[in-house]
């Protein structure tokens, strides 16, 4: 049956799309008896708010575009009651300027062996795989090298406020304080109830006063592309670009890659530095 003409003029692209999900699902999917005579294909409305646990009431506001601000829980919900797979998840989410958060609620620990020796053919680049809370999942040699003064090194918040070598090792310690706790802060709210990230977050404020004021202040940001300085023990002061992406086999993981401006000085300090990975053990 197509939509009637109030559905037409108040409608959203995120109510399209909820209506196009339901017609694909039948009540034996999710569970439920299909009764009565039935004149579209799909679930019905009241049927999918049951399957979801929403009141039928709001969901039928979601179909008509006059909800477009649903929580993330409310389209996770949604996302398992259709069945959707994870790119239907994330689009989804995203009509709701949302990011969603990977099944089973956190990232693959385990990093692709084929990501693994990319990274490691990169001899001039350093490379690391994190995870949305910044957990340090892989790192290629050079990576490792230029972050090798860091008794806690398993994960970028931790290395920043609670490792003693975090101030000396990032030149503007208070702008990459800033943006860690921003890019957890997101991380935060797109799983809200992540006993992980609770963990985490309580570890940092028990930790570090400054980490407390900066969680209180509720910014919230994904990765920039400002340039990174860091000050190394051994080849001195580094200027580095990078550039995040996003790990498409692993939901939740970002490829994080450093490069130094050709025939900087900066450049030199990671040719040198690349000389010493290679030496080191690892």
């Amino acid at each position: 049956m197509r939509p009637s003409i109030v559905e037409r003029m108040t409608s959203s692209p995120l109510g399209s799309f909820l209506r196009s999900r339901r017609s694909q699902v039948t009540p034996a999917q999710v569970g439920l008896p299909s009764t009565g005579l039935r004149r579209v294909p799909g679930l019905r409305r009241e049927e999918l708010a049951v399957a979801a646990g929403v009141s039928s009431d709001y969901y039928t506001k979601l179909e008509q575009g006059r909800e477009r601000r649903p929580s993330a829980q409310l389209l996770d919900a949604l996302a398992r009651a259709l069945l959707l797979e994870e790119d239907e998840r994330r689009h989804l989410f995203g009509f709701a300027d949302l990011v969603a958060p990977p099944l089973g609620g956190r990232s693959r620990p385990d990093v692709a062996p084929e990501l693994l020796r990319l990274m490691d053919s990169w001899a001039a680049t350093p490379a690391m795989v994190l995870s949305d809370t910044l957990d340090v999942l892989a790192r290629n040699g050079l990576a490792r090298e230029l972050y090798g003064g860091f008794v806690h090194d398993d994960n970028l918040l931790r290395m920043t406020f609670l490792d003693p070598e975090g101030r000396r090792f990032y030149v503007d310690w208070q702008r990459a304080a800033e943006a860690a706790v921003a890019n957890l802060r997101a991380a935060a709210g797109a799983r809200p109830d992540d006993p992980d990230v609770a963990t985490l977050v309580e570890e940092l404020t028990a930790g570090s006063a400054e980490f407390a004021s900066l969680w209180a202040r509720q910014g919230v940001r994904g990765k920039t592309h400002e340039p990174k300085r860091f000050h190394h023990a051994e080849v001195g002061h580094l200027e580095l670009t990078y550039q995040a992406f996003d790990v498409r086999s692993a939901p939740g993981q970002q490829l994080v890659v450093y490069q130094a401006e050709a025939g900087s000085p900066s450049s030199q300090a990671l040719t040198l530095l690349g000389s010493l990975a290679a030496t080191s053990p690892t």
